[in-house]
């Protein structure tokens, strides 16, 4: 069973990244364990590394324990959201002690609108690139987010969809059994 770390730039509670994430984790309980390290953390500053909040030594524990890590990303102002951007700041550090350091990394999101979050996800893996991590190129999960997609089950409405998914997650898996263990 693979570990996957899910982080979801959203604090929302009714995140429809979150509400993906957790659709996802139902279509995969029998490949992957999902953890939702928290991202409600201080922003980034290097002088706090004095002595380190707890809740970035919390994140950098649970980036260790894991196999992968699939950021779900929304799409603010054609941008990445400024807690995910953070994470990774904090993730990055301190110098010679990265997260992302060889982790296998997919890039999702979702979004009412028809393009999804194809900008904030253009954005977000061009930084990831430079962490040194393996981004999985395809299948891109670019997804338009209509009403009732995902029931309050968290099941995936739409048969299209949900073969999709659960395509998304094969191949992701295949992905990080492909990649060397450099992190870990």
């Amino acid at each position: 069973m693979r570990k996957i770390a899910v982080l979801v730039g959203s604090l929302r509670r009714a995140s429809i990244n979150r509400t993906l994430a957790h659709a996802l984790e139902k279509l995969g309980k029998d490949e992957f364990t999902f953890i939702y390290p928290d991202l409600n953390l201080p922003l980034y500053n290097d002088d706090l590394w004095e002595n380190p909040p707890a809740s970035v030594l919390a994140l950098k524990r649970d980036l260790a324990e894991v196999d992968g890590i699939i950021f779900a990303t929304p799409e603010f102002n054609r941008s990445i959201p400024a807690v995910l951007k953070n994470a990774i700041d904090w993730g990055s550090r301190p110098y010679g002690e990265s997260s992302w350091t060889g982790k296998p990394i997919s890039v999702i999101g979702a979004s009412p609108g028809r393009i999804g979050t194809a900008a904030a996800q253009v954005g977000l893996r061009s930084v990831l690139v430079t962490q040194n991590a393996f981004v999985m190129g395809q299948p891109e999960v670019y997804l338009a987010f209509p009403e009732g997609l995902i029931d309050g089950d968290l099941a995936v409405t739409d048969d299209t969809t949900r073969d999709f998914l659960k395509e998304y997650l094969a191949r992701f898996g295949e992905w990080i059994d492909k990649m060397p263990k450099l992190g870990k």
